[in-house]
């Protein structure tokens, strides 16, 4: 016979860890979809990155690879809790996986940034090779200079510091912003989306150009292709982090309503682990055009 006891208590630990499991299972199957996808087209860009030249573009694009890496090692740590409803690795191990899908958003954007503007100067004022692959040496080690130095910080001393240590719930740090804090998101969020806007724009605006003169013949199919690359890195800060910080600038002022709902939004920012896709087509777009060059010849 079963004990009535336990089996009190068995519910009681089930409603204790799974109070909202529609969201858990949505998140499950995106994060799920983004783990899958997401290593096999960093496997194949990897594979693929080994025969490129050393550019800008491709320091750029390494740096992306790492940091998609970095965000999908804590990615079965997610699948893991919204698959059982409970958290029992640890308020530390919980802080560092919470956070490090805001790490992967803004050094993503960083580096979309980077790519971005890098392509706009390379178009408008044709800047030397080796003092761009300096500079972006230098960018890169300076971002991740200061990731290293402020993330552990920051999750040390300020990032849900009124967790519960015997809480078996995890991402639930939206209360424990404060008023400062609330200030520097608001100014975070306005600022990716007006600079993802901006150039998003002006990289449609260098597209329409280039389209007219490879239109005529006055350009270069790879100078056109590269243009078209940057163009994709743009729609994916359009699609992925411009919704989502819309969204946050409304959750700021309702927290404790829309906790839930902001981890579906930020969930959806993750999509972006596939931009190298738009590498990986740009190639075998390539390849079937010189494979059918062959033949014609």
């Amino acid at each position: 016979a079963v004990n009535y006891t336990d089996y009190t208590n068995l519910i009681q630990y089930n409603k204790m860890c799974d109070p909202n499991p529609e969201y858990h299972h949505v998140l499950l199957a995106i994060y799920s979809v983004v783990l899958l996808s997401g290593t096999i087209s960093l496997a194949m860009m990897v594979h693929f990155m080994k025969s490129s030249n050393t550019s800008i573009t491709s320091i750029a694009v390494l740096n992306l690879i790492f940091s998609h890496f970095i965000f999908l090692v804590t990615v079965p740590f997610r699948i893991y809790y919204y698959a059982i409803g409970c958290w029992h690795l640890g308020n530390v191990w919980c802080k560092v996986v919470s956070s490090m899908i805001h790490i992967h958003m803004y050094m993503s954007f960083v580096f979309y940034v980077i790519i971005l503007i890098t392509r706009l100067m390379a178009f408008y004022h044709r800047a030397g090779q080796s003092f761009q692959r300096i500079q972006a040496l230098l960018i890169s080690a300076g971002v991740w200079i200061v990731v290293l130095v402020a993330v552990p910080f920051t999750i040390k001393f300020s990032y849900g510091t009124d967790m519960n240590t015997n809480s078996t719930h995890c991402f639930k740090f939206g209360e424990s912003i404060q008023a400062a804090a609330k200030v520097i998101n608001y100014i975070v969020s306005t600022l990716i989306i007006v600079v993802a806007t901006v150039l998003t724009v002006l990289q449609a605006n260098v597209l329409r150009v280039l389209y007219r003169k490879h239109h005529d013949g006055r350009t270069s199919q790879q100078d056109f292709g590269a243009q078209v690359k940057s163009m994709c890195f743009a729609l994916v800060m359009v699609v992925c982090f411009i919704p989502y910080h819309i969204f946050r600038l409304h959750y700021l002022e309702h927290v404790s309503k829309m906790q839930n709902a902001n981890e579906v939004f930020l969930s959806l920012t993750t999509f972006n682990c596939l931009d190298m896709l738009t590498f990986l087509g740009r190639r075998n777009y390539s390849l079937c055009h010189a494979c059918c060059a062959v033949k014609i010849m």
